[in-house]
């Protein structure tokens, strides 16, 4: 099932300014086409986690290494790891008054200079952007501006355009918070079946345990910065599920 690493994490800790420490000592690795979550309380370290596997926010201490380019700290290296990397929001991330084409076609605009970005991207980008909406189900809404969609609409139009970047890797952070259930499900069905069929590797952060067993292969417990489990879901018990959502003694992670 798993494949090989697209990224890995070495004795990654992150400190904030204000002393808050939100993860400690994190060493794993991401396998292409494995759906993997994390869950945990608020103030864990999930997002943290997140957002330092693309060095959005910088590790402290340890290193974060891309498979086949090398160490992220490298800003050329960087650059090439966000180019294969997507990233889907909570809160959507779209220009409201664009359409939804025009969204997608920002996935688009790491592999154009930022001269040939100024000007309509070439028709081949404007197909392959048509074909990610497609792929979620929104070819009819290509034109309609984003304001007109509704949110579960709205988080599949980002899908679309982390899928114009041809990902090898996606990350999302609380992707299905502000979704109805309906809506989350048809959202969660839809990433795991593109990262199946495309062999992307994914880490998601959720909170809702039904969500993680139902969809995800590989289940990342964090509790306190730290990880205390990580495993399939048919593994995961009330014990660790105990141990994942012990009440969070540490600050609200920035």
């Amino acid at each position: 099932m798993q494949g090989s690493a697209i990224v890995s994490l070495d004795k990654v800790g992150v400190t904030y300014a204000n002393g808050v420490v939100a993860l400690t000592s994190v060493s794993r690795q991401l396998n292409r086409g494995v759906f993997a979550v994390v869950l945990g309380a608020s103030g864990a370290g999930k997002s943290t986690l997140l957002r330092t596997i693309n060095y959005l926010t910088l590790p402290t201490k340890g290193s974060v290494m891309a498979e086949g380019i090398g160490n992220l700290s490298d800003p050329q290296v960087l650059r090439l790891h966000r180019q294969r990397t997507g990233m889907i929001f909570q809160q959507h991330q779209l220009i409201e008054r664009q359409s939804a084409l025009q969204n997608v076609l920002m996935g688009r605009l790491a592999y154009h200079s930022f001269w040939r970005s100024l000007f309509p991207l070439p028709q081949t980008d404007q197909r392959l952007a048509l074909d990610c909406l497609g792929r979620v189900g929104l070819l009819d809404k290509a034109l309609t501006p984003v304001k007109a969609l509704s949110g579960g609409q709205k988080q599949r139009v980002g899908i679309a355009r982390a899928l114009a970047q041809q990902p090898q890797l996606l990350l999302a952070d609380e992707p299905v918070a502000s979704l109805d259930p309906a809506s989350a499900h048809r959202v969660l069905s839809l990433l795991r079946n593109i990262c199946k069929t495309d062999g992307i590797a994914a880490l998601l952060s959720l909170h809702q345990v039904d969500f993680a067993k139902e969809y995800c292969d590989r289940i990342i417990g964090l509790a306190h910065g730290r990880i205390i489990f990580d495993g399939p879901p048919s593994v995961l018990d009330h014990h660790n599920l105990d141990q994942i959502y012990t009440d969070q003694t540490m600050a609200a992670v920035p």
